[in-house]
């Protein structure tokens, strides 16, 4: 008996730790959150101070940007800056800029009697997609053409980095410095093996000759159907960045490109010297040391004695007068970037539910008089896709125009939710098109068989006896596939419909098939060809708007998701490189290649698993 109360008193005891541990640690939060607040509303004071001193001096406009450049940054910039400040994290990589912002604050700076110029320091930009990247250089060479001049700084220079580069008046590099150009490749994990190894069923069911986004469960490699229409659109994507980049530094895309044996060549009679190779080429037109570059600035800029550095200010410093996120505006703008699923959203995926929301929103809103939908998406989930489609077709029919302007991805489901539009513009180098449907059920009846374990019960149809630990039964299999199959044609009646095609002439182009936005031009996908300031002047346009003035329909995320997100950026940030120091190079590989294939390890949650995405249109390297 006195051993059942010990045991009883123990488990009293340990019950009320746990919950006095919980009182605490909800206490200490709170009061941590308390003096972020105190502290975070301080520095935004003293940050304001010295941002308006750091303007009224002469200089220049410091793009030192650090990570990514994306549509819409899973947190905003005044969010993101702050929590930087008050939590710490700073992880190259994980920062994410707003496009946007930051083609407004170059022109902004093109009329700001304070900037007499712009530097480029891009030794922690991590890069974007192609039509991103071909916005800011607009916007650089408009302030070029002002009159201002634009210089690049550089140790080193990758692809992404370089395509900036460009568009500068003179670019810098180190002597011990390489222009990394090397062209474009897509890599993707295939793993049939793996599940036969597992003994995993997987039940694939798709329509579309190209619709490769299944294939990692059926195949050990890339079928020749994908690889020829994979070849075709990333060789455009890379004739592009030579034709862009050769243009802007008036050399031949050969001279920049002479290809591997070319490039090989002419670094044997160099002897391995890479910056005398990019010297030589043209590729940039100083080499100079860090701080003899930085010497250069000072002379051109001046010296600021306060921070014993050239005179300038840094994009992360320079306010913009107006904010793109403004209280009223006549055109709404609004943002489907990411991987498209149920429910509300996500950082770095599209909402159905949201994105519904804010198109409904500005629909009803009376003095919005026109709709810009911004896609970047390579699609999800089918039944979130046509929740999005649906509240556009209903903008259309109120008679608010509708515009789709599409960024570096509007493919698959992205194009679906584009189909409404009276007017569809695409880069030349976004990827779109893969108009195609697939849906996977995996069962691990047999990988349970082998240690085992096995299920057994009862239903009332075949219908209701699905499991992912049994067989899934012929019924459900043949139903799945008349799903899919009717979704795929609702998907070209869509289309056709939109493009006042018929059905058939869509088939002929769809299938899966990705098109670069050239090409979709071609075939009738898109009615231009074009960027965002292209989608204002034709939304503007059809309705009849003298003066537009844009209204971002953008979910802002409070405190507390600033907090948690930052603290997960934290833990991020410092985790991987605790880990990369112990695994092997081939599994940093591996870890690598997991990241940059979307979709597989996103939360899938389509209700009839269908979807409409495409795998292929991943990261480009």
């Amino acid at each position: 008996m006195r051993t059942l109360w010990r045991i009883i008193a123990g488990l009293f005891r340990g019950i009320w730790r746990v919950l006095n541990f919980i009182r605490e640690f909800i206490l200490n939060l709170f009061l941590i959150v308390l003096i972020l607040v105190g502290v975070g509303i301080w520095l935004q004071v003293s940050n304001g101070n010295k941002e308006a001193a750091a303007q009224v001096q002469q200089g220049a406009l410091k793009l030192d940007l650090t990570g990514v450049i994306v549509d819409k940054p899973s947190v905003s910039n005044r969010l993101s800056r702050l929590g930087r400040s008050l939590l710490g994290t700073n992880s190259d990589r994980l920062q994410e800029n707003s496009l946007f912002d930051l083609v407004d604050a170059i022109r902004q700076a093109k009329g700001d009697k304070n900037i007499t110029g712009i530097v480029l320091d891009l030794r922690n930009f991590a890069g974007g997609d192609q039509p991103s990247l071909q916005y800011v250089g607009k916007a650089l060479r408009e302030f070029r053409d002002s009159g201002k001049p634009v210089y690049a700084l550089g140790d080193s220079y990758s692809q992404a980095q370089y395509y900036l580069a460009s568009f500068a008046n003179k670019i810098y590099l180190s002597p011990q410095g390489t222009v990394d150009l090397h062209g474009f490749a897509t890599n993707g994990l295939y793993f049939k093996a793996l599940l036969d190894k597992l003994q995993v069923t997987s039940h694939v069911f798709r329509v579309g000759t190209y619709k490769s986004a299944v294939e990692p469960f059926l195949r050990d490699d890339m079928s020749p159907a994908a690889r020829d229409a994979d070849s075709r659109w990333i060789g455009q994507l890379w004739q592009n960045y030579l034709n862009t980049v050769s243009a802007n530094r008036q050399i031949t895309p050969e001279q920049l490109f002479p290809g591997a044996q070319g490039m090989l060549t002419l670094l044997q009679t160099l002897q391995g010297d890479t910056a005398k190779y990019a010297l030589q080429s043209k590729l940039v037109d100083e080499l100079a040391s860090r701080a003899a570059a930085d010497q250069q600035m000072v002379k051109t800029f001046g010296w600021d004695k306060q921070t014993n550095d050239y005179r300038s200010v840094s994009i992360y410093d320079y306010t913009l007068k107006q904010p793109p996120s403004t209280a009223s505006g006549n055109i709404a703008v609004i943002l489907a970037s990411g991987a498209i699923m149920d429910g509300e959203e996500t950082p770095g995926n599209v909402g159905g539910d949201t994105t519904a929301a804010q198109i409904r929103a500005a629909r009803l809103d009376p003095k919005i008089k026109a709709i810009i939908l911004r896609v970047n998406s390579p699609g999800g989930s089918v039944s979130a896709s046509e929740a999005i489609r649906e509240e556009l077709q209903a903008a259309h029919a109120a008679g608010k125009p509708v515009v789709i302007s599409m960024g570096g991805m509007a493919a698959s489901g992205g194009y679906w939710i584009s189909t409404p539009g009276d007017y569809l513009i695409a880069s030349p180098t976004t990827l779109t098109g893969s108009i195609g449907i697939f849906g996977v059920i995996n069962t691990v009846e047999n990988t349970l068989s082998s240690i085992g374990v096995h299920t057994d019960g009862v239903a009332t149809s075949p219908l209701a006896d699905v499991a992912t630990t049994k067989a899934l039964p012929p019924e459900v299999q043949q139903l799945m596939q008349l799903t899919i199959e009717n979704g795929y044609h609702n998907f070209v009646g869509l289309v056709a419909a939109s493009r006042h095609k018929t059905p058939e002439q869509i088939d002929a182009i769809a299938q899966g098939h990705v098109w670069t936005g050239a090409d979709a031009k071609a075939n009738g996908l898109v009615d231009a060809l074009g960027d965002f300031d292209d989608a204002v002047k034709k939304a503007a346009e059809l309705a009849k708007v003298a003066q537009p003035q844009l209204k971002w329909y953008q979910d802002e995320p409070g405190l507390v998701d600033l907090l948690l997100g930052q603290m997960d950026a934290s833990v991020r940030a410092v985790v991987p490189d605790t880990l990369k120091a112990m695994l092997p190079a081939p599994m940093l590989d591996v870890m690598s290649a997991l990241k940059s294939q979307p979709g597989l390890l996103d939360n899938l949650n389509d209700p009839q698993n269908r979807y409409a995405f495409c795998l292929n249109c991943g990261e480009v390297r």
